[in-house]
């Protein structure tokens, strides 16, 4: 009876792997319209997003799935399970396992620090945070010392005169109490303004919806327009996996279009049109359009020409259009310049009642990089009144978002202007970073296409680079004994190899036949230069020994 017993529990414990497998597999192609097939070209850069997820099933099945526990992965919601998020992925937690092991083993690694190049967080990296958003910040937590006389000679006359003012707008001065659902009035009007500032065109302050981070509100948007397999929405591949994950926690159809790598991952109509219409021929209502500007991974930065084109084909197509534009201030060549969506909308004569558009944006990024406050916002315009209280009951439904993320929100908005105590060192500090951040840009693209193999377009804007590695073909092979993507298998040498941490292109989706790596240019510029140094060393080496 023992045997018995032991066997069966085997036979659960393979049962429950192989389960957990198949569900890996099939979990990204469940967000293609029902009708695709996985063997269609069109799948396939899909195809090897699951398969590189589904390769850490192994490590991750434990003997814990045999317990009497009432939730197994049988149970839970089989939207999670299609949920994927690759810059948080297998690679990262091996990264985090290294890093633990070399506090005690330092001489076991080529390596002695691990340089997380896998996801635009600048402040771990070591970039320095505003001090005049700091300060405001500061004065807001801790009020009373806007009492104390010694607050003067410690802080800028702005930071005290914007925290004042910030105070007065929320109830009972009270920063740790809820707020309105959409976020302090008083902030919002600050941020309106700030936006009708940069366009050129008003901005109402009741559209927009202060969220923890622009994260949130991609979601909301997400559940407010998806209700089945049967709605699509039509994303960029490759793609930043909050879209795709997102389509899959609310049960709808990424439908994919392809930037174009070899015009700069330029963005083409004529593709948009005719994925919207193959998906319209199998069934799917394609509800609305992502676009990512600047780009992520792909760092291009859009022409207000074909900008233009985009917002016309939303209009004709009647698709809402959900702007990504979190990287704003993140443009870094002259001949390029961020023009908002609804700039260009209104530019081109439509109005509230011509086409939908909600914009994002988000305090961790552009030269601020304050991911950890979760500060954000989506500008909603072009809903009907009966919509729009949808969405506010949605946003009730959370009660708020932090109150430091608001404040911080309106501070990017609206930053010390000539004149202002702080506006010199302000400037200082922002002109600094960005161009800094230019300069690692340039001189990790370089890097990259002097490579043996490896190509990268120019770095217009973002945070990331997005090369393509040409493998040799005893790679690939390596990579499918393993039973992982070739370009996971690339990134995972490199790691333990360098302690660098990248991101597959897998992640994001590709064309099929490529492969990819997304690298962010954060780390400071003499961990830039270590970064190329041991890239080019191991490049070099792994593709001696995998050369056809």
């Amino acid at each position: 009876m023992r045997r018995f017993l032991i066997s069966q529990a085997k036979k659960g414990l393979v049962d429950h792997t192989t389960r957990r497998q198949h569900h890996q597999t099939r979990s990204f192609l469940s967000l293609l319209p029902p009708s695709f097939s996985a063997n269609s070209p069109r799948a396939a850069p899909l195809v090897s997003l699951s398969r590189f997820m589904s390769s850490t099933s192994d490590m991750a099945a434990s003997s814990d799935s045999t317990s009497s526990l009432p939730v197994t992965l049988d149970s839970i919601n089989p939207k999670v399970l299609k949920c994927e998020y690759a810059v948080r992925g297998e690679i990262v937690n091996i990264a985090q396992k290294l890093q633990e092991d070399l506090k005690s083993n330092k001489d076991a690694y080529p390596f002695d620090e691990i340089i997380y190049c896998n996801i635009g967080n600048p402040q771990s990296l070591g970039q320095l945070p505003i001090r005049f958003f700091r300060e405001v910040l500061a004065l807001c937590d801790h009020s009373s010392l806007l009492d104390e006389t010694e607050t003067h000679g410690l802080f800028s006359t702005d930071s005290i005169d914007r925290a004042w003012k910030i105070l007065d707008q929320i109830p009972g001065r009270a920063t740790g109490a809820y707020s309105h659902s959409q976020g302090i009035k008083g902030l919002r009007d600050v941020i309106a303004a700030g936006i009708e500032a940069r366009d050129s065109f008003p901005a109402d302050p009741n559209d927009i919806f202060l969220t923890d981070g622009a994260s949130p509100a991609v979601h909301m948007m997400m559940q407010l327009l998806l209700s089945s397999e049967k709605d699509g929405i039509l994303c960029p591949i490759p793609q930043y996996p909050l879209y795709s994950a997102s389509i899959a926690l609310h049960g709808g159809s990424l439908v994919p279009y392809y930037l174009d790598e070899a015009t700069g991952w330029g963005l083409e109509i004529s593709d948009l049109k005719k994925q919207l219409e193959e998906a319209r021929a199998k069934g799917i209502t394609v509800r609305a359009l992502v676009v990512i500007n600047p780009g992520n991974p792909t760092g291009q930065v859009l022409a207000e020409e074909n900008q233009r084109d985009i917002v016309n084909f939303c209009k004709q197509e009647g698709l809402v259009l959900l702007a990504d534009e979190v990287y704003q201030e993140n443009v870094y060549v002259p001949d390029k310049k961020f023009h908002s969506f609804k700039k260009v909308a209104r530019s081109l004569g439509y109005g509230e009642k011509d086409m939908s558009l909600v914009s994002f944006q988000s305090v961790s990024k552009g030269y601020y990089g304050e991911c950890g406050k979760r500060g954000g916002y989506m500008e909603v315009t072009g809903f009907t009144s009966d919509v729009r209280e949808q969405i506010y009951k949605m946003a009730s439904v959370n009660l708020c978002s932090n109150i430091s993320g608001q404040i911080l929100a309106s501070l990017v908005m609206s930053p010390p202007k000539p004149g202002d105590d702080s506006y010199d060192s302000y400037m200082v500090e922002r002109d600094g970073i960005l161009s800094s951040m230019a300069k690692r840009a340039k001189t990790l693209e370089d890097a990259l296409n002097n490579l043996e193999g490896v190509t990268c377009n120019r770095a217009e804007g973002a945070m990331y680079l997005f090369p393509r590695i040409n493998l040799p073909h005893k790679a690939i092979e390596a990579a499918e004994a393993e039973k992982t993507a070739p370009d996971a298998f690339y990134c995972k040498r490199l790691l333990n190899a360098t302690g660098v941490v990248v991101v597959p292109g897998s992640g994001f989706g590709q064309v099929p036949g490529t492969w990819h790596f997304r690298c962010t240019i954060l780390p400071q510029e003499d961990k830039i230069l270590a970064i190329v140094d041991r890239l080019t060393a191991f490049h070099k080496s792994f593709m001696d020994e995998f050369r056809d």
